[in-house]
């Protein structure tokens, strides 16, 4: 899986959506861990091609640092403020890896519980596509967000593989809070 920099969408692509899946617990592993409550409603919408995380990011959240995602962390240090924690409207930063060798960002735009997020997110599975609504799970051992897992929206299931985090960058205009 190839995750670099990105392009990001025109307001007009959330007008024609693909149809949603219907609507299920960010804090469920399938479907049928439904809780009527912290729904969250993933789907996929068109990008465009060669649609990437970075510039998409760097839309979503205001924040205007360029470059793969994994250097995202060291470049807003003394620039913006970083956190271990979750706020909404920060940039979540994924680390580089082997098999990830640009890292990841995507962009926090809900806080369901203090081990669950919903994010929005580009180029996730390397088809240039905007993902929404999409929930992502802490499942480090500290609950210190330092390893988290995506849902993968095409099978309806929390993904397998658990990815290091950088941390949270907050743009200017985000406040942290305690959860």
């Amino acid at each position: 899986m190839t995750l670099g920099a990105a392009a990001c969408s025109s307001p007009s692509l959330e007008d024609r959506l693909n149809p949603a899946p219907p609507p299920w617990s960010v804090g469920a592993s399938t479907p049928s861990d439904l809780s009527s409550s912290q729904q969250a409603n993933p789907r996929i919408v068109k990008g465009s091609p060669g649609l990437q995380c970075v510039p998409y990011a760097r839309e979503k959240s205001g924040i205007p640092i360029r470059g793969d995602a994994w250097t995202w962390w060291n470049q807003a240090k003394g620039k913006y403020q970083r956190s271990g924690r979750p706020a909404v409207g920060a940039v979540l930063v994924v680390s580089k890896t082997k098999k990830n060798k640009y890292g990841h960002l995507a962009v926090v735009t809900r806080i369901v519980s203090d081990r669950e997020i919903i994010v929005n997110h580009a180029n996730w599975l390397n088809k240039g596509k905007i993902h929404l609504d999409s929930p992502v799970r802490d499942v480090s051992p500290g609950n210190d967000w330092s390893a988290v897992k995506f849902w993968y929206t095409p099978g309806n299931v929390l993904g397998k593989s658990a990815y290091p985090v950088s941390g949270f960058i907050y743009p200017k205009n985000v406040v942290a809070t305690s959860n």
